[in-house]
């Protein structure tokens, strides 16, 4: 049953390029997390857009088909934002063409990604050292593509350089729909505190829409988050982790799930796992979701444990179904 949320003024739809949002809590982009099974679930528990995991666009140029895997979609996230990250402008066009005709809805470009491995080729959040590029490389996006493009940056590259206004205003140049801000310097990766008043400052110097993005967690953060900033939306990343039912939370409806509720969700999770990428890459890629699914509850960890040691679909099962008649008959 829905119910008032202190959040009901923020969240509406929101337009871009001509495509109207259910609504402006999306989920991020997350390596390794926001495949096609997690991406349906956020859906179906109101995202109102979700965020395919980074992919590199010269693993697109050159063919690799783990690359272009992890753009398969479904229609019950459509539209999908695929999110590319790479240096080079007519690379990241080719692989924006070529998931547009393969029915992306969206194109973000990562100029976030803190990992050495991405910063040391120069992209992800390396390409806040130069504006000059980030307006190339969305200027020649933009132009391959009909669909919406967005940037997803942070709020600099070193910490004692804040370039997100700069960097902000220069994808807004290229042609950029929106842009969503991550208020941390690359050098802290996810430590520290997202910084509000950063994301404030694009959305203050900026006629695009601008997202907000860190540290996300609750009615209570995305409720300070639209507040301090003033942002058009917010993108939840590590707040979703185990947690698909916080976008209906944040849309006013019945927050914390049941126990019936999360044994579903894992179940589900499960067999949409195994569905698109079978038991044997299947299993061990779900090990990580239900020790989210489970942080917390009591006598978890042996589950856990016993999960990280199983290696077919039938076993898990089997261990989850035991655990949560157990726990379910001491409450």
């Amino acid at each position: 049953m829905a119910v008032q949320s202190p959040l009901a003024p923020y969240v509406h739809p929101i337009t871009v390029g001509g495509l109207t949002l259910s609504n402006n809590i999306f989920l991020a982009p997350l390596a390794g997390v926001t495949d096609l099974a997690f991406r349906i679930l956020c859906k179906e528990q109101g995202a109102g857009l979700v965020v395919s995991e980074m992919i590199s666009a010269k693993g697109v140029h050159y063919g690799g088909s783990g690359s272009i895997e992890l753009a398969r979609s479904d229609v019950r996230e459509a539209p999908l934002s695929v999110q590319i990250f790479g240096s080079e402008p007519d690379l990241m066009a080719e692989a924006a063409a070529r998931f547009q005709d393969e029915g992306a809805g969206m194109i973000d470009i990562n100029m976030g990604c803190p990992m050495r491995k991405i910063t040391g080729n120069g992209e992800g959040s390396a390409l806040m050292r130069s504006p000059a590029l980030i307006e190339q490389i969305v200027a020649r996006v933009k132009d391959a593509v009909s669909i919406p493009v967005t940037v997803k940056l942070r709020r600099g590259f070193t910490a004692d350089k804040e370039t997100a206004v700069e960097c902000a205003l220069a994808a807004q140049a290229g042609g950029a729909s929106w842009v969503t801000v991550h208020g941390r310097f690359r050098d802290e990766y996810y430590t520290g505190k997202s910084d509000l008043a950063c994301i404030r400052r694009v959305k203050e110097a900026l006629q695009i829409p601008v997202i907000g993005n860190g540290d996300i967690v609750d009615t209570q953060t995305a409720l300070r988050a639209f507040r301090e900033t003033g942002c058009d939306g917010i993108m939840i990343g590590r707040g979703a982790l185990g947690n698909p039912w916080i976008f209906r939370e944040l849309r006013g409806h019945q927050g914390t799930p049941t126990l019936a509720e999360k044994k579903e969700m894992i179940l589900r999770h499960l067999a949409l796992v195994m569905e698109f990428k079978g038991e044997t890459l299947g299993v061990p890629e779900m090990r990580k979701h239900v020790a989210w699914y489970l942080k917390g509850l009591h006598g978890s960890a042996r589950v856990r444990d016993a999960v990280c040691r199983s290696n077919k679909q039938a076993e898990i099962q089997k261990i989850l179904d035991g655990y949560f008649t157990e726990i379910e008959v001491s409450v």
